[in-house]
């Protein structure tokens, strides 16, 4: 599925000082994430998609899909340790317009590599799009081996994984087994360059809702093959990119997208904004 090759914004959600969803700057970051990205991603963990409603997803959803000028093409996230709950989710969602569906790999439970495959053959079955998986170890504490990727690989609804491992010898062993038209995404934004090296397409990334031109020319590059070039601006954000999850995600790109007068950087508990030291040394950088 060549239109999501390249770059794809993990959106966040703008909150209201009460703590509402804040519409009117979600409208914001769409038309500013639109000049340079090549997809949304919505309902990511960037989205703080864990302290949100299930009326609340709908509502935002249903916006990106009314507020999308440019029509780019949506990947909406759905995921979660309770394989039955997830499938509850999918069959109650409304996928018009959507091209894919993002989904985690079963946190906290700990599963084994059997049911991890158990469970996304589930949700492959119940989904009416293309399934991508999404492997972040760093939140789930349960690595998908590539074994395991690749063995859902072969299901005929799975479209991809997202890997956020960091792991370039897992990414390199899908890589070089997955078929030619499964598509292998980078999850951590400043191994992109590597990934596409290796045979991947391009990247789910954070810094793209406060970067969106400067951080999608890294995928544009790649997939033209001009690697040096790419790997060459991958590097000008090797300051800042730490910076976006010191206090967690999506702390530091909402502090981002405040001093660039886009949105607040109001966050949901048990997260809270910025601090002042974060904000002085993301001020330094901007």
């Amino acid at each position: 599925m060549e239109k999501l090759h390249g770059t794809g914004v993990a959106l966040i959600t703008p909150f209201t000082q009460e703590g509402l969803v804040d519409y009117d700057s979600l409208k914001r970051v769409l038309d500013f994430t639109s000049e340079g990205v090549d997809y949304y991603v919505v309902m990511g963990t960037t989205g703080e998609v864990a302290t949100l409603t299930k009326s609340e997803k709908k509502a935002i959803l249903a916006f990106v899909r009314e507020n999308n000028t440019k029509k780019l093409p949506i990947v909406y996230g759905i995921g979660g340790n309770n394989t039955a709950a997830v499938l509850d989710e999918i069959n109650d969602t409304n996928f018009d317009g959507v091209d894919a569906l993002l989904s985690v790999s079963p946190y906290y439970n700990k599963p084994s590599q059997a049911g991890i495959i158990a469970h996304f053959q589930k949700v492959a079955d119940a989904s009416p799009v293309p399934v991508i998986l999404y492997n972040v170890p760093g939140r789930t504490m349960s690595n998908m081996l590539a074994e395991t990727t690749l063995a859902l690989a072969q299901h005929p609804n799975i479209l991809g994984i997202k890997e956020a491992s960091g792991k370039l010898d897992q990414c390199q062993s899908i890589a070089t087994q997955k078929p030619e038209n499964f598509l292998l995404i980078s999850g951590d934004d400043l191994i992109t360059t590597e990934i596409m090296e290796m045979g991947g397409c391009g990247v789910i990334s954070v810094l793209a809702n406060g970067f969106p031109i400067e951080f999608s020319q890294i995928a544009r590059l790649a997939l033209s093959g001009d690697f040096k070039k790419s790997k060459e601006i991958s590097n000008s954000f090797e300051a800042i990119n730490p910076l976006m999850y010191v206090e967690s995600n999506p702390v530091g790109i909402k502090e981002v997208l405040r001093q660039k007068g886009v949105c607040n950087n109001q966050v949901r508990l048990p997260l809270l904004p910025a601090t002042e030291e974060l904000k002085q040394r993301i001020a330094a950088l901007l």
